[in-house]
C-alpha cells in the first residue's frame, strides 16, 4: 500500500522549508482523505495533506476499521447505487431490510441519550448517502457486510441491525482506494510530518508549523482542515478526561493520535465540545498489543458475546450480554469490562452457537481456553473464581427461557428469569460441549470530546464566533456522540465532514 505514492514521500524529504499552498489538511485517515479530495475538487489549486506516521502506517484509525458504514437506505435499490455489483440473485434473495432516516434519528438518539447536536445530527445522517454515492464516484468501492451483519436464517441471508454495508478491504482497501483518488487530483501527501501548531494573524489562521525529524517548516494556507483523530493514544490526557484506570487500557488502532489537532486549536482560543469524558471502547483481546497491529487489523475485538455470557474474575456476570443487537452495545461495553476487578472478562459459549462467532474468533493470536466439560472449562479460565464461575453457570442455565424460539437477526426476546442480572435477547443454555472461552480487556477506539464546528465545518472559538480559515472533520470534532455510538457512524461522520470541511475551505481558498 502507498508503494505508488514513494515519489510524493521524495519530494517531501526536500521540502522542509517554507511552502506555499492552497488548502492544508493536518491527517490522512478517512476524514482528512475526503477533505482534501473536496477541497481540491472545490476550487483550491494546490492541497497537501500531512501525515504524523510513517508510509507503513498511514491512514490514521481508519486503517484499523473493518469499514462498516451507517448509511440511509429505503431499499435495495438505494444500495445498489452504493454497490453496483450486488447481482440479480443478491437484490432478489437476500433480506437487506430498510434504514430509514427516521431510523438513523431514532438509533443516534436512543444510544447517545439524546444528547447529540442536533445540527450536527441532521447533517450526518441527511447526506450519508450522497456522501458514499460520491465517494463511489472518486474510487473507493462498498459491499455488503455478510461475514458481520448477516445470519442465515431459513437458508436466506437477513441483515440486522441496520447495517448492510463495508468498504471493500475493510479499512485498509478504504485508505487505499482515498489514497489512489488523491495521486489522481495531483494532492501531495508528506509522511512522518507531524502538525506542531497553526500560524495565524490578525484576518485569521494562515498555515501550519510542521515538523520532520528535527527540522521544521512552515506550510502557508489559505485555509486549514484538523482531521488527525482524538486523544485516545496518549495515556495522560485520557487519565486527565476520561478518568483513573483510563491509563490501563489498550489502543485499538494508530499509535500517533495523541490529540495533536485539538491541542493546536485550542491553542489559538477554539471551543472545546462534547463529551470529553466519554470513548468509544470495546472488549478488546486481553493479551493485544499496547496499539493497533496492522497485521492483525480490527480482529483483536471479540464482538459475538450477544450468543454466550461474560463473566469477570469473580466468576460472576456483570452486563446484559443481549440488552440489544452488536452495533448499540459494543462500544460501552469496554468501560465495563474496565470497571471490572483485574479489568478483564471471559466471554463463554457452547458448540450451538460456535458456527455463529464472527471471524475475529478464529484469528492466531487469540486468547482462548476450550473444554468438553464446564468443570474442566472453569480451571482454565485464568484468574477466575472457578466454583462462582460453576455457580454462576447453573442459575443462568435454570433461568433460561427455552420456549421462547432462538433468532439471532432479531431480538427475539429469548431472555432469562429471576437473575439479578438478567439476559433480555438470545439467552441459550451453556450445555451442550465443547465450550470455548475467550479472555477481553477495554480497547478504546477513539474519544468523543473535541472541537466545536458550525455546519460549514468551521472551527468555533471560546467566544461562539468562527475562527477564519479553519475547518475540522472526523474523530476530533466534539457533540455527535455522548456515552456509546450507533456501530458503522464513525467512518460516515468522517466522510461526511471531510467532504464538507474539504468543500468550505476549497471555496474560501479560491
Amino acid at each position: 500500500m502507498y508503494d505508488s505514492l514513494e515519489r510524493t514521500v521524495n519530494e517531501g524529504q526536500q521540502i522542509m522549508s517554507n511552502m506555499d499552498v492552497d488548502v492544508v489538511v493536518v491527517g490522512a485517515g478517512n476524514a482528512a482523505m475526503c477533505a482534501a479530495l473536496s477541497a481540491k475538487q472545490n476550487g483550491a489549486e494546490r492541497v497537501v495533506v500531512l501525515e504524523r506516521a510513517p508510509i507503513d502506517e498511514a491512514g490514521g484509525n481508519s486503517r484499523y476499521t473493518a469499514g462498516a458504514m451507517r448509511v440511509v437506505f429505503n431499499g435495495v435499490d438505494d444500495l445498489v447505487g452504493l454497490m453496483p455489483d450486488l447481482t440479480d440473485d443478491e437484490r432478489e434473495n437476500v433480506d437487506f431490510g430498510t434504514y430509514t432516516r427516521d431510523q438513523y434519528f431514532d438509533d443516534l438518539g436512543r444510544i447517545c441519550q439524546y444528547r447529540s447536536d442536533p445540527d450536527l445530527a441532521e447533517l450526518l445522517i441527511d447526506r450519508s448517502h450522497e456522501t458514499m454515492v460520491w465517494m463511489r464516484e472518486n474510487g473507493v468501492r462498498f459491499s455488503p457486510s455478510y461475514g458481520r451483519q448477516a445470519f442465515k436464517v431459513d437458508g436466506k441471508y437477513k441483515f440486522w441491525g441496520g447495517l448492510a454495508v463495508e468498504a471493500w478491504g475493510g479499512g485498509p482497501g478504504l485508505v487505499e482506494s482515498l489514497a489512489e483518488a488523491l495521486k489522481r487530483n495531483d494532492i501531495e501527501i508528506l509522511y512522518e510530518t507531524r502538525g506542531m501548531s497553526l500560524l495565524e494573524d490578525e484576518d485569521g489562521v494562515t498555515g501550519v508549523v510542521a515538523r520532520r525529524g528535527r527540522t521544521s517548516m512552515h506550510i502557508n494556507a489559505r485555509a486549514v482542515v484538523l482531521a488527525c483523530g482524538g486523544f485516545e493514544s496518549s495515556a495522560d490526557w485520557r487519565t486527565r478526561y476520561l478518568g483513573p484506570g483510563w491509563d490501563l487500557v489498550k489502543v485499538r488502532g494508530t499509535r500517533f493520535n495523541t490529540g495533536d489537532g485539538i491541542r493546536m486549536a485550542m491553542d489559538i482560543g477554539a471551543m472545546g465540545y462534547g463529551n470529553w469524558s466519554g470513548c468509544h471502547a470495546v472488549g478488546w483481546d486481553r493479551n493485544a498489543p499496547e496499539f493497533g497491529d496492522l497485521a492483525v487489523g480490527d480482529n483483536f475485538q471479540k464482538h459475538s458475546y450477544p450468543l454466550g455470557i461474560m463473566v469477570n474474575a469473580d466468576g460472576e456476570r456483570f452486563v446484559d450480554e443481549g440488552a440489544d443487537f452488536r452495533n448499540y452495545t459494543y462500544a460501552k461495553y469496554g468501560k465495563v469490562i474496565l470497571e471490572q476487578p483485574g479489568q478483564f472478562a471471559w466471554q463463554i459459549f457452547d458448540s450451538k452457537v460456535l458456527p455463529m462467532l464472527r471471524d475475529e474468533y478464529r484469528i492466531r493470536e487469540v486468547t482462548k481456553a476450550s473444554a468438553n466439560t464446564l468443570e474442566e472449562l472453569s480451571e482454565k479460565l485464568d484468574d477466575v473464581d472457578p466454583q462462582a464461575f460453576l455457580r454462576t453457570v447453573e442459575a443462568y442455565n435454570a433461568a433460561v427461557q427455552t420456549d421462547v424460539p432462538f433468532n439471532p437477526a432479531i431480538k427475539d426476546g429469548r431472555g432469562t428469569t429471576g437473575l439479578d442480572v438478567p439476559k433480555t435477547n438470545w439467552a441459550n443454555r451453556l450445555d451442550e460441549p465443547p465450550y470455548e472461552a475467550y479472555a477481553i480487556t477495554c480497547g478504546v477506539t477513539f474519544t468523543f470530546g473535541g472541537l466545536r464546528i458550525n455546519e460549514d465545518g468551521q472551527v468555533l472559538d471560546a467566544d461562539g464566533g468562527t475562527i477564519p480559515g479553519l475547518y475540522a472533520a472526523g474523530e476530533l470534532v466534539g457533540g455527535l456522540f455522548y456515552f456509546n455510538y450507533p456501530g458503522g457512524t464513525g467512518l460516515v461522520s468522517g466522510a461526511v465532514f471531510g467532504k464538507l470541511a474539504g468543500a468550505s475551505a476549497g471555496r474560501a481558498a479560491a
